[in-house]
């Protein structure tokens, strides 16, 4: 659901803030803390404390004739992921709570990235009766309206992509996040089954034959005045993957109405463009599909025909992703023209294995495209590590039938990410590309720091700090 916290700026700190967050730092204004029944000193002390990121001592206070709070909390070094760490823990903190009054501590930047990551922590999703509520109110002390804003921005795009992945396929087909995508404030294209069969989509077409819900391309567009540079983001919109006839085992597939979270992120950027001001174009396109077994299903060793014309046999129906993806690429080299290309997916399995859940990874054909992603995901803290593109490993996709394989025949390569990421750079073109594989960090099995259990929306804040600053 969208973060129902709101946050707003104030002056100074109000006399009597009910619960007021100061941070512990050399610089601390003794103002802050001089109604504190203990010296701030003796009270580290008497806790072990050492200021570490996400540490917290809660004093009680003196407030008229009630009783107040003063959270005394860490910082750390001071770094960005520090600063994220606090604020998420404050957050958390206070659920339940009417209000929290934070002073933000002196940090380039902190005040930003302070209201995006307390924003993120009460974040929530729930389908009935809610559990215990996030704070109702951040109040900021004395911080600059401006960061606090586009932190708040940055947050509800976040959230919009965790409530469109965590949304279930009850309610979500491809013709329902199409109708997510028109209400973005910005021009929206949608084909339908009939647009895609005569338009040559071969890949969209193939993978929704066997759903009872159509598939659909969305194009969303956003086209400021002045702006010189076109850049497109693909997203993969499985809106739910049995697997097809290739069908995954049950337990693997609780999670699969979140495998269209890369469309979620690319409707959620573009949303949140027009908000920032970005002085660039962008184009997103989401290859929205259900991907279900049934009597008009794909098969194993079927041959299709992705946007463009190459033909491709497709071995294992499980892996459709990258099928949806290769029309949206097409399309994009094709018709768009873009400067460079990003799609974003949770392609695959192998992904997690060599990366973990905490980093994403991003192949690319352009070595400047690559570091810009690398330290956009630095700054956002949606990190990203670069993998390579091995040629060697390219025979993996010869098919004796068609132009490509879907999948390897059998596992003389493995590297089933890397052969993933080449397959789709056939589709791409000559043109700057990079590929984002968030298989790993799409998903969180814990309510921990900005994460809660389900979506995380991963992607949304390194592709809006890639395309703003």
């Amino acid at each position: 659901m969208p973060i129902e916290t709101t946050a707003s700026v104030v002056a100074e700190v109000p006399a009597q803030a009910e619960l007021l967050a100061v941070p512990y730092t050399p610089d601390l204004d003794p103002a802050l803390t001089d109604d504190l029944p203990v010296p701030v000193a003796a009270l580290f002390a008497h806790y072990e404390a050492k200021g570490e990121a996400g540490e917290i001592i809660e004093i009680p206070v003196v407030r008229g004739e009630g009783v107040g709070r003063v959270l005394l909390y860490g910082v750390g070094d001071g770094s960005p992921r520090a600063l994220r760490k606090a604020a998420a823990a404050l957050s958390r903190k206070a659920r339940g709570r009417e209000r929290l009054t934070v002073v933000i501590p002196g940090f380039e930047g902190a005040d930003e990235v302070f209201a995006e990551a307390a924003l993120l922590a009460a974040y929530t999703f729930k389908i009935g009766a809610p559990g215990k509520k996030p704070v109702r109110a951040l109040e900021f002390a004395a911080a600059d309206p401006q960061a606090v804003r586009r932190g708040e921005i940055v947050a509800q795009a976040v959230a919009l992509a965790r409530d469109l992945a965590n949304m279930p396929a009850s309610v979500k087909n491809p013709v329902w996040l199409a109708e997510r995508a028109t209400e973005q404030g910005v021009p929206v294209t949608v084909w339908d089954e009939e647009a895609l069969a005569s338009g040559g989509f071969g890949g969209l077409i193939a993978v929704g034959q066997g759903s009872a819900n159509p598939p659909r391309l969305i194009q969303l567009s956003y086209d400021p005045p002045g702006a010189t540079r076109h850049i497109v983001l693909v997203g993969k919109g499985i809106t739910f993957d049995s697997g097809g006839l290739s069908l995954k085992p049950t337990d693997n597939m609780k999670t699969q109405k979140t495998d269209m979270a890369g469309g979620a992120v690319v409707i959620a950027v573009i949303g949140a463009l027009a908000k920032l001001g970005a002085p660039i174009r962008v184009t997103g396109l989401v290859a929205a599909a259900e991907n279900m077994p049934s009597g008009t299903a794909q098969r194993p060793s079927d041959v299709i025909r992705p946007y463009g014309g190459r033909t491709v046999e497709v071995l294992n129906t499980d892996a459709e992703g990258r099928l949806v993806l290769a029309d949206a690429l097409a399309y994009a080299d094709d018709q768009l023209d873009p400067d460079a290309v990003v799609d974003i997916a949770t392609l695959t399995g192998a992904i997690s294995v060599a990366l973990g859940r905490n980093v994403g990874a991003v192949y690319a054909t352009d070595d400047t495209l690559a570091k810009e992603l690398v330290s956009a995901g630095q700054t956002s803290d949606d990190r990203l590590w670069r993998m390579p593109l091995i040629d060697d490993y390219a025979p993996a996709l010869e098919s004796s039938i068609a132009d490509l394989a879907n999948v390897e025949v059998g596992s003389r390569f493995g590297a089933g990410s890397i052969t993933a990421a080449l397959f789709l750079r056939e589709f791409a073109g000559k043109r700057p590309w990079a590929h984002l594989d968030i298989a790993g960090v799409g998903r969180s099995t814990v309510d921990e720091g900005t994460l809660t259990k389900g979506a995380t929306g991963f992607g949304v804040r390194v592709l809006l700090e890639w395309l703003t600053r």
